[in-house]
């Protein structure tokens, strides 16, 4: 059980919780209170972390997946010495504090992802434990183990509800992460009630049959055994390991072991009687000074870990020069994408997915730090680094990855990838299944962390596989979205753009859209000007009768169109990025779609929502307002009114009506 320190310990986190979730008036007592013991005894005796660098590279990660228990992990990082004092705790949930309801990345020292939605700081938690795994076995030398550390979460019983943390759970049995270690904080409680009312399974059972290592320990608040638990999970190393801990919700009020405990402060008279049940005999906020003493041992052995590490890097770059000097431009982030990736390209005609797959090799060889794949999609998506292996169980040195037909789990294992530092995640599958990933992409934008999407089949050009897999709506849903640059190249040397920009991103993700079909070649395309995300590609005059803006494959329709409009001064602009464009000066966006000339058509196949912004009142959009059929490309752009012929009518009625 727990020695009197420990005890102490323990209940010191449990009344600080109470304390601030009272004081904000808002927040989730259940987890935190039913969790404390498991998370000291993980945080205490176990993780090697260093709360005076919280960014020391060979740390051990740990993430917080039930982020709405978020006051456990800001008591623990409070008391550790992490830098969060305690009037940050009496700002919990208060504006710009540094404790947020849920944790966010970046903003609080010691936090490793932002987690809230149930589920996917479980499936983060996978993508550090590749990124460990991937670089432990590229770097790690005879008794030189210099990437070496464990990932570790607490998750609860509506995060193994969703499915994508059922989807990164396979992913990471499959690839035999034996670092990887879940405290899973089983109260058999949800918001609604009891978990029977949604939930009939075996967990350990299906982690088993997932190629997990499964243990079970019966009190979470006997520490002795989640100790012995904890210990027997590092000691497997082929297997990741999922420890089921019964834990009560709501550990010490009269409301424990039920929902009415699970969020909401519970107001003065209870917040006694908790503070009562777990022997709490002092003021609020406050913590006695052997408890700071006991949680002050996490920065002294923090302290010893890392220097012990880093004269083994001063060893390990005297035996192995070449490797740690690549080792050491990862973990600084010094690679720079280099002129020999960015020489265009020169075939007469190429799918702009086939010009991705081109760069994405180009690229790598300047930065060996892309890890991903496809959601078993890569042919299609042309998404394999190629010549090197795909992981698996036994090795994890390559830098591709069988994510299966898992998008969702595969979106947010590559946000954990980069969030590990020193690698990026890269994924792709069709454009219509960005459906599938949205909330995870919508995480990369959030956090403000660089992953690379590469979505292909980018319109009714899919033709046959008809309107299941024709997206229509998406790219003006994924525009919408903050801090998310949408790039849609028009063809083969745009794509260049797109993935230098990528590569280059520090705190946005890039997303790709590209088809599959072939398209021109265009040797003039200005890259100074394509960086700007919008450029005027054929000129005719600074006030041309009429402005064609396009986006993608369209481009070439436009400039066909251009041709037949040889009685008109007409300016093709191709747009391959709204965002890139609107972050330019007034005058750059003026000399390309003057105020002056009403006369602006927008051609794209997808919704018009949104380009009224780009053509003015007066212009208009041609574009696509309902879902698609399968028949072949041609055929349904004939059906659709799609066509170079009916760009030439609409700009040819435009014209003539703004006369």
């Amino acid at each position: 059980m727990m020695n009197t320190i420990d005890n102490k310990s323990v209940s010191t986190m449990r009344s600080l919780v109470v304390d601030s979730v009272e004081n904000a008036n808002h927040g989730h007592l259940g987890a935190p209170l039913g969790a404390a013991p498991m998370g000291y005894e993980l945080f205490r005796y176990h993780m090697k972390h260093n709360p005076r660098n919280p960014k020391w590279f060979n740390r051990d990660r740990f993430v917080l997946t039930s982020g709405h228990g978020s006051m456990l992990l800001y008591s623990l990082l409070h008391l550790s010495g992490y830098e969060l004092s305690m009037d940050d705790l009496k700002q919990f949930r208060k504006l710009n504090s540094k404790t947020p309801g849920h944790p966010e990345v970046f903003h609080t020292p010691g936090v490793e992802a932002t987690t809230g939605p149930l589920g996917q700081g479980f499936s983060m938690t996978v993508g550090l434990a590749i990124a460990e795994a991937h670089l432990r076995d590229r770097f790690n030398r005879n008794e030189y183990n210099i990437v070496d550390h464990f990932t570790y979460t607490i998750c609860g019983d509506g995060d193994l509800e969703e499915g994508v943390a059922m989807e990164a759970a396979a992913i990471a049995g499959k690839l035999g992460l034996g670092k990887l270690i879940v405290l899973y904080d089983s109260n058999d409680v949800t918001s609604d009630g009891p978990l029977r009312q949604s939930a009939h399974e075996d967990i350990l059972a299906k982690f088993t049959a997932m190629n997990w290592q499964t243990l079970f320990v019966e009190n979470g608040n006997d520490l002795e055994k989640v100790s012995k638990a904890i210990v027997k999970a590092q000691n497997e190393t082929q297997k990741p390991t999922l420890i089921e801990v019964k834990n009560i919700i709501g550990f010490g009020s009269t409301l424990q072991g039920t929902e009415k405990i699970h969020s909401n402060p519970v107001g003065v008279e209870e917040a006694k009687k908790i503070k009562a049940a777990i022997g709490w005999e002092y003021e609020d906020f406050f913590v006695p000074e052997d408890v700071k003493m006991n949680f002050n041992e996490i920065v002294v052995e923090g302290e010893k870990s890392e220097m012990a590490w880093n004269s083994l890097v001063e060893e390990y770059k005297h035996e192995y020069p070449e490797l740690s000097a690549e080792l050491e431009k990862i973990i600084s982030e010094e690679f720079t994408v280099t002129e020999n990736s960015l020489q265009p390209f020169t075939e007469e005609k190429m799918a702009t997915r086939t010009a991705s797959g081109k760069m994405l090799n180009r690229i790598y060889k300047d930065l060996p730090i892309l890890v991903g794949g496809s959601a078993d999609l890569a042919s299609s998506n042309k998404t394999t680094i190629e010549g090197l292996p795909f992981m698996d169980e036994e090795n994890h040195e390559g830098p591709n990855i069988y994510f299966g037909v898992r998008e969702f789990a595969m979106a947010s294992i590559c946000n954990g990838l980069t969030l590990h530092g020193g690698l990026r995640g890269y994924c792709g599958t069709f454009l219509v299944f960005s459906d599938y990933m949205r909330s995870a992409i919508r995480h990369s934008a959030l956090m403000g962390v660089p992953v690379t999407y590469i979505m292909t089949h980018d319109s009714l050009q899919v033709g046959q596989d008809g309107p299941t897999h024709q997206p229509v709506e998406h790219l003006a849903s994924l525009r919408a979205m903050p801090n998310l640059v949408v790039f849609r190249p028009a063809e083969a040397n745009e794509t260049i753009i797109a993935w230098k920009l990528a590569a280059e991103s520090k705190d946005r993700p890039y997303l790709i859209a590209l088809g599959r079909h072939d398209v021109p070649v265009i040797e003039n395309v200005n890259f100074e000007d394509a960086e700007k995300g919008g450029y005027i590609l054929s000129k005719d005059s600074d006030t041309p009768d009429l402005i064609l803006i396009a986006s993608g494959s369209e481009v070439e329709m436009a400039l066909k169109a251009k041709e037949q409009l040889g009685q008109h001064k007409v300016n093709v602009v191709s747009f391959p990025s709204w965002e890139l464009f609107d972050a330019q000066s007034e005058e750059y966006k003026e000399s390309v779609l003057p105020e002056k000339v009403v006369n602006k058509l927008s051609v794209e196949l997808g919704l018009t929502m949104g380009w009224s912004k780009y053509v003015g009142a007066k212009g208009f959009s041609l574009g696509v307002e309902q879902f698609g059929k399968s028949g072949p490309a041609g055929d349904l752009l004939q059906e659709y009114g799609f066509t170079v012929e009916k760009i030439v009518e609409e700009a040819q009625k435009l014209i003539k009506k703004n006369k």
